[in-house]
């Protein structure tokens, strides 16, 4: 497809899918979405993916975000995906391409601990990690955690280092310990595994000078 064309029709399911995102919590609102298409698409032009294919997925792949602690939140990709085939089959797409859109979709969870086969799937992958790495992801951890009405952190031992076992359920500040700071190892593409790194040590960063901070507050 040519530049001038898949810019046009991205411009149009951009204002439709920002349209379907109200009252949606802000680590998963259209904002979300559009630094998840920007990551896309920085990997994709860098290492040569199919650029409607990845941003029409990356466009799409929150279509239907149930919360952390919901007993549905598996199925979010898969009702995302659903949801993105029935859109674009109403826009005349392939049966080709919505099947190559949606496996993106369905494959992008973490939670589904799933490897894509497809180079555009793994991207996509990585643009939605990074968004959970770095400034925006330490805040949409903490929005996440007082959505969820968890604690900042355990005040006996903080960051896990007194044999027990991480629980990021109930302790905001467990979440990176158990999650976030593994994210750099799940990356596919060599520009994400860069981008991962940086903002991992950023992430990092803080930590430490939050260490500092608990402790001269005990």
């Amino acid at each position: 497809m040519k530049i001038k064309t898949l810019t046009r029709m991205l411009e149009l399911l951009h204002k439709e899918v920002q349209e379907s995102f109200y009252n949606t919590d802000p680590a998963h609102d259209y904002e979300h979405i559009l630094r998840v298409c920007r990551n896309a698409e920085l990997i994709g032009r860098k290492e040569g993916a199919d650029l409607e294919i990845l941003l029409t997925a990356a466009l799409l792949h929150d279509l239907v975000v149930y919360p952390k602690g919901s007993s549905k939140r598996s199925k979010s990709a898969d009702e995302s995906a659903d949801l993105a085939q029935r859109i674009l089959e109403e826009k005349g797409w392939s049966a080709e391409k919505i099947d190559q859109v949606c496996y993106c979709i369905r494959l992008h969870s973490y939670s589904k601990n799933l490897i894509p086969n497809t180079f555009e799937a793994k991207i996509l992958q990585d643009a939605d990690r990074l968004d959970a790495l770095g400034a925006v992801g330490i805040a949409r951890t903490f929005s996440v955690g007082g959505l969820e009405n968890r604690k900042f952190y355990n005040p006996v031992d903080p960051f896990c280092e007194q044999n027990r076992e991480l629980d990021d359920m109930k302790w905001t500040l467990d979440h990176f310990s158990k999650k976030l700071l593994n994210l750099e190892k799940t990356m596919h593409t060599k520009t994400g595994k860069k981008l991962a790194r940086q903002r991992t040590v950023f992430m990092k960063s803080f930590l430490a000078q939050l260490r500092k901070e608990i402790k001269n507050n005990r």
